[in-house]
């Protein structure tokens, strides 16, 4: 047994070893690489994984597992926030959109309204593994198309609960065979809920998704800081994965997915302290197990059942993924997105997702469709998934060359033909202000700004800007870098911010380095890097209001103008001493929550401890008061 399992280990690994690489350098990308190399290995092809593919299937379920545990471990509260419109909207009408156009047209080509239904879900869904895999390989996930896709997909991860829910009130469509009664009686004997009635299976299945939030929310935290105590970097691997299997075990106890439980686990994770701990530790997995699945699917393709229905087949594949792109293309248009950007959504997410293999497996044994129907569509969700990569090299090659955002596609940096002691990166709010200031006081500013929008709206505001990437090494050279004595950093993103960093105290050591901050993580982060000067943009404005407020409130201007200043300095120091502390997080938040009380104890002292009449000369009232008596006594 051992035996045969390193063997398909080896088989794996040397397929995409071998095709992988082939398929980049031809500029296929990864995905299809990995796909070709599962037909090759599968079962359709060399043999080498055994009859039936049964055997892959265990990989690419565990692939799944491990892919969806760390999409929902990167969901912070903050992005879905952000992307609630997106979420809700978009994508919740293109789930139920394409499910009841999908399962009209199932439902006319003479299919019971259950099984209609049930198609339909499944065909609204798309495959989030390939889909933001290849987004992130062409660097397209932070455009609008990439975060619309993002926001759709999240959505269907989302929407499959209440699908799996309903799979068992559709139950008893179709009579079960006495072989597949055998089966299907297996996998219900090792399940908790085979025995009940349909609705009670559904109430099972909300309160296990239930028992995961709640106890990952009260009981999570307490758990990874004993973790955190050991010290052990290990441990924290070990645990996140006896997370992972421990709530997929529950799940199939209820009759659900082990993917759909990895992914709610993951979820919960991503409101821990740990979460940056437990990815920068899981992270070098990633493309190994997405790798993993990729070949499954390739190897799953059942070419004996597509050359015996050959245009059954290639008629439900084109229909699928033709309604599919329309009913994107025109949500897209609905939601505002740019031509490239709405053909980037409808060309990235046509075909249906790797979850359709779970449910359609979940529909036989409900008994909500039998083996001749799912079976053909099973093939139909392999073939579409290994079209994706087709389709976006298609859209990236032919289509958006002739539609697309020409100055964001093919634009190539400026020239830049000047040299100034100060350089800034980026020059939106923060950094406008900071180069008007530098350059309204006779100094020479160099400005890079990467977003070519932005650059051709402050030229016409007559400022000289040019347009690059900053954390480019050559583009750096042509500004002037190695003469300049300051660089300003005032990007969007932190992460712009660190590779930046990391590329001028490499190339550029002798640079003197002024980074904005958006938040005490983010400081912390840059004072490791070793920035000396960092300012978190909203600090100075909120203690200008926090001031205003306070003589609102009836307190002297000079009282007010002092506490904001102790707070300032006290606040700053606060960031300095506690980056070192960010290793324990238990020894971090007491650490912060004594800094943010003895704050609050000077201030209180300030307040009784200190005569304020001498405050009375630095209000404007008084000094207006005064000024009116002296007057007065002259006349």
């Amino acid at each position: 047994m051992s035996g045969d399992f390193l063997f398909q280990a080896f088989v794996y690994l040397t397929a995409a070893v071998i095709a992988v690489p082939i398929a980049a350098r031809l500029g296929l990308g990864s995905v299809l690489g990995y796909l070709i190399a599962g037909v090759v290995i599968g079962p359709f092809g060399l043999g080498l994984l055994g009859e039936g593919g049964e055997d892959i299937m265990h990989f690419a379920e565990f692939g799944v597992v491990m892919m969806l545990f760390l999409v929902g471990l990167e969901l912070e509260p903050a992005l879905l926030w952000r992307l609630r419109g997106p979420i809700l909207g978009l994508g919740g009408l293109q789930v139920v959109v394409t499910t009841a156009v999908a399962a009209t047209v199932a439902y006319l080509l003479g299919l019971p309204w259950q099984q209609a239904l049930a198609v339909g879900m499944i065909l609204a869904l798309s495959s989030t593994a390939i889909v933001l895999q290849s987004l992130a390989e062409r660097g397209q996930l932070k455009s609008a198309g990439g975060q619309a896709s993002f926001a759709v997909l999240l959505f269907q991860d989302i929407a499959v609960i209440p699908m799996l829910a309903i799979f068992p009130l559709l139950a008893g469509t179709v009579a079960t065979a006495p072989g597949d009664a055998h089966g299907a009686d297996a996998h219900a004997a090792t399940t908790l809920v085979s025995g009940l009635p349909p609705w009670a299976q559904t109430l099972a299945v909300l309160a296990a998704v239930a028992a995961i939030i709640l106890g990952g929310r009260f009981l999570l935290r307490p758990v990874f800081r004993a973790i955190a105590a050991t010290r052990l970097r290990e441990l924290f691997v070990a645990t996140a994965l006896l997370l992972v299997i421990g709530i997929a075990l529950l799940m199939n106890q209820v009759g659900l997915s082990a993917a759909l439980g990895t992914f709610l686990a993951g979820v919960v994770l991503a409101n821990s302290e740990y979460r940056h701990e437990l990815e920068s530790d899981i992270e070098p997995f990633k493309g190994l197990l997405l790798g993993l699945f990729f070949l499954a699917v390739g190897a799953s393709i059942n070419f004996a059942l597509i050359l015996a229905q050959p245009l059954l087949i290639l008629g439900l594949v084109i229909g699928v993924v033709v309604l599919k792109f329309t009913i994107l293309l025109a949500l897209a248009k609905v939601f505002r997105l740019g031509t490239d950007q709405a053909l980037l959504l409808a060309f990235a997410l046509p075909q249906v997702g790797e979850f359709a293999f779970v449910l359609f497996a979940f529909g036989v044994q409900e008994q909500v469709f039998d083996g001749s129907v799912a079976d053909p569509l099973v093939a139909v969700v392999a073939i579409s998934m290994a079209l994706t990569p087709l389709l976006m090299i298609f859209f990236e090659r032919v289509i958006r060359p002739r539609v697309g955002t020409k100055e964001t596609a093919a634009q190539e940096p400026d020239a830049i033909d000047e040299r100034n002691p100060v350089i800034i990166a980026g020059f939106g709010g923060f950094g406008s202000t900071v180069g008007r200031l530098l350059r309204a006081n006779g100094v020479g500013v160099t400005v890079l700004d990467n977003d070519a929008d932005r650059v051709d709206a402050l030229r016409r505001f007559g400022l000289q800007v040019y347009y690059g990437d900053a954390s480019r090494y050559d583009l750096l050279i042509a500004a002037g870098a190695q003469e300049a004595k300051l660089l300003v950093l005032a990007l969007d993103t932190p992460e712009r911010t660190l590779d930046l960093v990391h590329t001028a105290h490499k190339h550029f050591p002798h640079l003197q380095i002024l980074a904005r901050a958006f938040d005490w993580q983010d400081a912390h982060d840059l004072l490791d890097a070793g920035v000396p000067y960092v300012y978190r943009e909203t600090l100075d404005t909120s203690l200008r209001l926090g001031t205003d407020a306070l003589r609102l409130l009836g307190f002297r201007a000079y009282q007010a103008q002092r506490a904001a200043q102790t707070f300032l300095r006290y606040d700053e120091e606060s960031v300095r001493t506690l980056t070192g502390q960010r290793g324990d997080r238990t020894v971090y938040l007491l650490a912060a929550r004594q800094r943010i009380a003895d704050l609050e104890h000077i201030l209180q002292a300030d307040l009784t401890g200190i005569d304020l009449a001498r405050d009375d000369g630095w209000d404007a009232e008084p000094l207006r008061a005064d000024f009116a008596r002296v007057v007065e006594k002259t006349d």
